[in-house]
């Protein structure tokens, strides 16, 4: 899915003191769930590391010319909040490469819009974990899989970069429906994989039926891990519990744990898809960054542990920095 000549997404992490791309405190657009800094995190390198593809390099995110190439342009994320981690990067390198260009930013519903008016650019962030629909009938809440009806907000669109995992993980309080549908059927629960699969296969569906690629771009935004076993990735302190206190990335180009189940299922759908799909495959670079998460800075009161969001500045800005290459290449 990446360049003939090189796979972006097979790679390392290595040190780079040029890095982060730009300064968390300068960008006022970070919520308390990202800035980690803010919330008190006392290291400072896993600010530090740059993602070096095997065999080859990956253009440095440049926002000037990310945002000429984009003049004019409609940009949307749909998704959970790993992609809003993505679309407040996104939002964070742009606003650090002209700091004096003029901005809005508008919250409404479910709809995040930030705007660069000298550039006519629209960044937009439409919150939708599922990407099917969720409807409240009398039996409670239904997630019907083989139902989009809420695509219209998705059209007109020069660039659509969606995602889809984390929700179908859910189950007791965090669990936000109530039966899976497909056609007439309707069932209290079901493999959570089979359901993520056909919820995917109609979205592309809608995809291969409502865009044109000479128009629309079109990206997924790969599963992105998430840290909670030490474990898997062979961790030598026996003390070690999830992602807290971790504060440097696994070495090296493999992952030691397992394969991700949800990588397999996205690669599936998308192979089979009639319209060009772009996969930002993250799941090994995010492996590999234990480190990376807020752990118990996702709040100042350090009630929570999060090892599931990204620091920013951190890991999602090399999600934006593949996202550029994508761009350069096409």
């Amino acid at each position: 899915m990446s360049s003939n000549k090189c796979d972006y997404f097979q790679g390392s992490w290595v040190y780079d003191e040029s890095y982060p791309l730009y300064d968390s405190t300068s960008c006022p657009f970070i919520g308390e769930g990202f800035d980690c800094q803010k919330n008190g995190r006392p290291d400072k390198d896993y600010l530090k590391y740059r993602w070096q593809p095997t065999g080859c390099g990956i253009p440095r995110f440049n926002g000037v010319d990310f945002l000429e190439r984009c003049r004019g342009k409609k940009i949307m994320l749909v998704g959970d909040s790993l992609s809003k981690n993505m679309w407040v990067s996104l939002t964070c390198l742009l606003h650090a490469s002209v700091p004096n260009s003029s901005y809005t930013m508008d919250c409404t519903g479910q709809l995040s819009t930030f705007t660069m008016p000298e550039y006519g650019l629209s960044v937009l962030w439409l919150k939708n974990g599922f990407l099917v629909d969720v409807i409240y009938e009398k039996i409670g809440k239904v997630l019907k899989l083989d139902s989009i009806g809420t695509g219209s907000q998705w059209l007109g669109m020069d660039m659509l970069i969606f995602n889809n995992y984390h929700w179908w993980l859910h189950s007791g309080r965090s669990q936000t429906w109530d039966y899976f549908q497909v056609g007439d059927k309707i069932v209290k629960d079901m493999d959570r994989s089979e359901a993520l699969k056909i919820a995917l296969t109609t979205w592309a569906t809608w995809i291969d039926q409502n865009t044109d690629p000479s128009k629309t771009k079109v990206y997924f935004q790969g599963v992105a891990a998430v840290h909670l076993d030490p474990k898997e990735w062979k961790d030598p302190d026996p003390s070690a519990r999830t992602c807290i206190g971790q504060t440097k990335p696994v070495e090296g180009p493999k992952y030691p744990g397992p394969s991700h189940p949800g990588e397999a299922v996205v690669r599936s759908v998308i192979s089979k898809m009639a319209r060009p799909v772009y996969l930002l495959d993250i799941t090994l670079l995010t492996q590999l960054r234990k480190d990376g998460h807020p752990g118990r800075y996702a709040t100042k009161s350090l009630a929570l542990n999060d090892c599931s969001h990204w620091c920013l500045a951190g890991v999602p800005d090399t999600w934006n920095q593949l996202l550029y290459a994508a761009l350069l290449q096409n």
